[in-house]
């Protein structure tokens, strides 16, 4: 039975806890990618307070691995080795606290923004809010997966512990997974196993050429991108490929939920989460809604998780771990209906 301060180690790295700061975006880069100048020094110490505050796992915000590939014109990129610097800078703040440090890689599939390339590509061509996306050709989709080894070769010179494959929020990886969005008929699309390969063959690259005993591979999973049988599969099929962790989020907007058992005290995310732990033996986090230690501290006491994702209630209180640690009372997240994380999460109403 695990607690919430209990160590875990992967590879050869030894978490402190079993806390994470899941990826949220803040919004602060410039056009190449890089933070800007004037945000830089403020978003590294946004992410040295979360380790001075106690968090075992700090995983940055989604970094894109093509300029052209970016949600926002204000997303992070680490498509160049231009990005590296500022990636070392967190990597070391965040070393001094004994957290460790992952950094989320992204390309967003049909979800680029217009204001970033004219042109999106998706597993299959279709229309995406009057924009024609273009199907990725095979020499297309193995140039992307270059770009994603690429990506964790730099994260691994800048310092950095290992990386998050986003394959979660309906972005290119879970456009792969899903039925919805790829209607292929090569050997990537048609099969689970099929639609599962994108991702597996980035993972086998990365294991091969990056990870050693102490870079890690973590893997963010849309749970609803799919029947819940099928991602269950999917997850199999990842952890086989050489996945270290999976963490478990949100699908493509749209896509089906299960039904959650009445007794279940957890959103339908965090249930999804539980669920494919249950078939799994590399760790599981979870996340979505979990405010408080209590609820993070149920979860793992009872099996239901290996890590617990805390995202708004570490925004709002950077102590939220060392709090929980010394059975403190943390600042709680007020779920406002327009957060401040999506502009600036130091203007939050409530952060201490």
């Amino acid at each position: 039975m695990a607690g919430l301060f209990s160590n875990i180690t992967i590879k050869n790295l030894t978490f402190k806890n079993r806390i994470v700061l899941p990826p949220m975006n803040l919004g602060w880069a410039d056009e190449n990618g890089l933070v800007r100048k004037e945000s830089l020094e403020k978003y590294i110490e946004h992410y040295e307070k979360i380790a001075r505050g106690g968090c075992g796992l700090i995983v940055m915000e989604s970094h894109s691995i093509m300029k052209q590939g970016r949600d926002a014109v204000d997303q992070l990129g680490i498509w160049s080795d231009g990005h590296i610097k500022d990636l070392n800078r967190i990597s070391k703040a965040c070393h001094k606290y004994k957290s460790i440090v992952l950094v989320q890689i992204q390309h967003a599939g049909f979800k680029t923004s217009p204001h970033v390339s004219k042109i999106a590509f998706a597993p299959t061509e279709f229309k995406y809010n009057d924009v024609t996306v273009k199907a990725l050709t095979t020499a297309e989709i193995h140039d992307i997966q270059f770009k994603f080894l690429d990506a964790a070769k730099r994260a691994k010179k800048a310092g950095l512990d290992g990386v998050e494959l986003h394959g979660a929020h309906g972005y290119l990886l879970g456009q792969f997974i899903s039925p919805i969005t790829n209607k292929r008929e090569d050997e990537y699309g048609g099969s689970i196993f099929n639609r599962s390969r994108f991702a597996c063959e980035i993972i086998k690259m990365i294991k091969e050429e990056v990870s050693n005993g102490n870079f890690i591979i973590d893997y963010r999973i849309g749970g609803n991108e799919s029947m819940l049988e099928e991602i269950i599969q999917v997850a199999k099929n990842l952890e086989e490929a050489g996945v270290d962790i999976l963490h478990v989020s949100s699908g493509l907007e749209g896509s089906a939920i299960s039904e959650i058992p009445s007794n279940f005290n957890y959103n339908w995310v965090v249930f999804y989460g539980v669920e494919i732990k249950k078939h799994l033996n590399v760790p599981v986090i979870v996340v979505n809604g979990i405010r408080n230690p209590k609820q993070a501290e149920y979860l793992l006491e009872n099996d239901l998780a290996d890590f617990i994702a805390v995202g708004r209630g570490q925004l709002v209180d950077p102590e939220w771990a060392n709090k929980a640690g010394k059975g403190m009372e943390v600042i709680p997240c007020r779920d406002c209906k327009d957060c401040f994380w999506f502009t600036d999460g130091s203007k939050c109403p409530a952060a201490g």
